[in-house]
């Protein structure tokens, strides 16, 4: 069989796989805290048809002759760029300009998000959409009082409230570290778990050890951009195309083969 019809399929497989991270992208292009995916692509091994040779007996040397077997995915990274910031008025609305994540408990461990549109549960506590509890800078949750007039919630995280015997503060909001936040795993929901290649350096405060500052009454939206991402689909729709493209040729000129007998 010919080598170019199984390049052509191994190109198709890798074009449908940069679509699917494209509609991902799409699909969540007004997703608050969302990171886009970006597809690449690395050659195949190639069949060597001949070797290099050295300069020898008064000639010249020789390149290797080789012959590409077709593409491959590379890797699809998690691109952590910011997001554009998109006022709410909504003082449980935060949003981090800068590095870090929100650390929430949740049944199976600690997970992070950058995801800041939270809540007040039926005991006070600070939770996510989810409820899951967002934590401090020890790791605990954050609860507010029934007897609160107002929430305020400054730069570095300090969540202040007022009641019958003034201002008082019920912790401060933590901000979780990574030296690669591209290496996190998304499990849905807005939510990343860190692995062994994320470089987790533990909980701080925003404002502190590089951490970003929170904005208030702010919300981070995905940083999709669509125009790229319309570019980039008519890019892997036309290679799609010229892939199936080369397995009708390569397909006719077996046909050609076959017609050799008649």
């Amino acid at each position: 069989m010919l080598r170019s019809m199984y390049a052509g399929i191994s190109g198709m497989k890798g074009f449908q796989t940069k679509l699917d991270v494209i509609g991902n992208n799409i699909a969540n292009v007004n997703t608050s805290g969302f990171k886009k995916g970006r597809a690449t692509f690395q050659d195949m091994m190639s069949q060597t048809m001949s070797g290099a040779q050295a300069p020898a007996g008064g000639r010249g040397g020789v390149n290797p002759i080789q012959v590409g077997l077709g593409s491959q995915v590379g890797t699809i990274d998690n691109i952590h760029t910011q997001g554009f910031l998109q006022t709410t008025s909504n003082p449980l609305d935060l949003a981090i300009e800068g590095d870090g994540m929100f650390a929430v408990t949740t049944p199976d461990g600690t997970a992070y998000t950058r995801s800041g549109n939270f809540y007040l549960d039926n005991n006070g506590d600070l939770v996510n959409a989810d409820g899951y509890f967002v934590q401090n800078s020890a790791g605990e949750k954050i609860n507010i009082p029934d007897n609160a007039q107002s929430i305020n919630i400054q730069k570095d995280g300090t969540v202040n409230f007022i009641d019958n015997d003034g201002t008082k503060s019920a912790g401060q909001i933590a901000i979780a570290m990574f030296s690669n936040p591209a290496g996190l795993d998304k499990i849905g929901s807005n939510l990343f778990l860190t692995t062994n290649n994320a470089g987790y350096n533990g909980l701080t405060t925003a404002e502190t050890g590089g951490a970003g500052s929170i904005a208030s009454g702010t919300l981070e939206m995905s940083n999709v951009d669509l125009a790229e991402e319309f570019t980039e689909m008519i890019t892997a729709q036309r290679g799609f195309q010229a892939n199936t493209r080369i397995i009708t040729t390569s397909d006719e000129i077996l046909q050609e083969l076959v017609n050799l007998k008649r």
